[in-house]
């Protein structure tokens, strides 16, 4: 089978699955029950994930890639203890563990000829990243059109320096996470779960990893093209440890969360999360072929332009709280 098929296997492997999880009683081992970070009412099979790597994995066979070895041991591990703990709760510790673990595996293998302070660093932005896609699953639509928009951004940008086949491995995630928008744009049917969000934050740090030092892009095209997830959870996590709040607790604070509960809905969230998400890869890709200054400048606007969105979105916040009967909020 030629590799240029393989962003189609994805996807078509990706939407055959997870409608076959959706309606099969497997879907009830791994319900999402409400809580307190949650923004459903009902329980939602969280069996998306499976479905989503299904269709990633069976597409890497296709293309089988040059990508370094250790991306599948530390990939495996984390979907394994993501998907038990969809199934049974792992202890948030037993987990992290787990994150640090795999993104040192990577780093030590990928990053052999750096400094050990560099190789940490890199290994806590590879946890974070994981960890913060998690935190940014929790409302119809938002984790899958990143991974769509994101990864094909990546797609893009690796086809434009002439890596085709590291393309064709980015596109081919794109496919898969556009299967599993079918079943989780607003109104949701499924949920990507752990197994789903951890190792596609991971594969995002680590893919941004791998094209930066193969020279497909620069250091900052990453961190932009994935900046809607980014800013927003390590900004919010700021704002509740500055608070004094406990951080590693479910919550409903993020921008993300509060736009759905001003009012936007679900739906009417995802398509402004997706505007977003679109104008920072094309700026990303627009600037890589630009003069350093320009591409300063395109990151000075991202950041004012993050300022802005977050300081509306808080002020709108603030009012809401302050209104008879608005609640309690941060």
């Amino acid at each position: 089978m030629t590799p240029f098929l393989a962003p189609l296997t994805a996807f078509t492997a990706a939407l055959l699955v997870n409608w076959w999880l959706a309606a099969s009683k497997l879907a009830a081992l791994t319900l999402d029950h409400p809580n307190r970070r949650s923004l459903h009412d009902s329980p939602v099979p969280r069996t998306g994930g499976i479905g989503l790597h299904a269709g990633v994995l069976l597409a890497l066979a296709v293309i089988w890639p040059d990508l370094p070895r250790s991306l599948w041991p530390a990939l495996g591990l984390l979907i394994a203890v993501s998907l038990v703990n969809d199934v049974s709760e792992i202890a948030a510790p037993w987990r992290l563990a787990a994150h640090l673990l795999a993104s040192a595996v990577l780093v030590a293998d990928t990053l052999a000829d750096y400094g050990l302070a560099a190789k940490a660093l890199a290994v806590l932005a590879l946890a974070w990243m994981a960890n913060l896609y998690n935190f940014m699953d929790g409302s119809d639509g938002l984790a899958g059109g990143m991974a769509l928009i994101g990864f094909s951004f990546y797609g893009a940008a690796a086809a434009a320096s002439g890596s085709t086949e590291f393309a064709l491995v980015n596109f081919s995630i794109a496919a898969a996470a556009a299967a599993f928008l079918v079943f989780n744009f607003p109104p949701a049917r499924i949920f990507m779960g752990d197994v789903g969000s951890v190792p596609l934050g991971f594969l995002a740090a680590a893919l941004g990893v791998v094209g930066w030092l193969r020279h497909d892009w620069t250091w900052w095209y990453p961190p932009l093209v994935f900046s809607p997830f980014i800013a927003d959870a390590s900004v919010t996590l700021a704002r509740r440890f500055i608070a004094g709040e406990k951080v590693w607790q479910a919550h409903r604070d993020h921008y993300y969360q509060r736009l759905v509960q001003l009012g936007w809905g679900h739906r009417n969230t995802a398509l402004a999360e997706y505007g977003l998400m679109l104008a920072c890869g094309l700026a990303g890709l627009a600037a890589l072929a630009a003069p350093v200054a320009a591409q300063l400048a395109v990151l000075a606007v991202a950041g004012a332009a993050y300022l802005v969105l977050m300081a509306g979105v808080t002020r709108s916040w603030r009012r809401r709280v302050a209104a008879p009967g608005g609640g309690a909020g941060t």
